[in-house]
């Protein structure tokens, strides 16, 4: 009867064990494809008419497609790729990356402008991308990083600060019972 008991726990643990590296070696193989996706559709040639990957590929997928379009300087398709991953459901790990990166394609564009570009457009564009991105995440310190130089290249203008007819502390007058006029600092 012991002997059976030690048996099946024994079986019971191999069974679990062997399952756990079915699980894992499925994953792996998952992994794997996405991995080679990735790279296909990082080294696609952009070409004359630049597409992003197909919207049933997988999200990892899509987004090394956009950081490809927007490295070979096709920004408008970058653009649309970033959007739509930015677009789709709550903020993931991949949708707060392309939200990211769409902030330093803007931010480049702001800090080398051409001629069809305007440049506090791009930066400004940039600096809502950085802020959009810290409000799903206020711990990301590369994107308070990137608004803090976009805030350089840009500053923001603050309204001025209406006069108040706040009396200055020096000429207010304090009375303290028990103590006579000047006693007091």
């Amino acid at each position: 009867m012991r002997r059976r008991t030690c048996h099946l726990l024994f079986g019971a643990a191999a069974l679990a064990c062997g399952l756990a590296v079915l699980v894992n070696g499925l994953r792996l193989q998952q992994a794997r494809q996405t991995n080679r996706a990735i790279a296909a559709a990082a080294r696609q040639p952009v070409g004359q008419d630049p597409a992003p990957a197909p919207s049933a590929a997988p999200r990892e997928v899509r987004l090394a497609r956009a950081i490809a379009l927007a490295e070979a300087g096709a920004y408008d398709a970058a653009f649309k790729a970033y959007g739509g991953l930015i677009q789709q459901g709550p903020p993931d790990a991949v949708a707060r990356q392309a939200l990211f990166n769409l902030g330093n394609m803007h931010l480049r564009q702001g800090a080398a402008p051409d001629a069809s570009v305007p440049a506090m457009t791009m930066v400004e564009l940039a600096k809502q991308r950085y802020r959009d991105l810290l409000r799903i995440d206020p711990g990301d310190w590369d994107a308070r990083y990137n608004l803090e130089r976009a805030l350089r290249l840009a500053p923001e203008e603050q309204a001025p600060q209406a006069e108040q007819d706040i009396e200055p502390v020096e000429r207010r007058r304090v009375r303290a019972h028990d103590f006579p006029a000047g006693d007091l600092p």
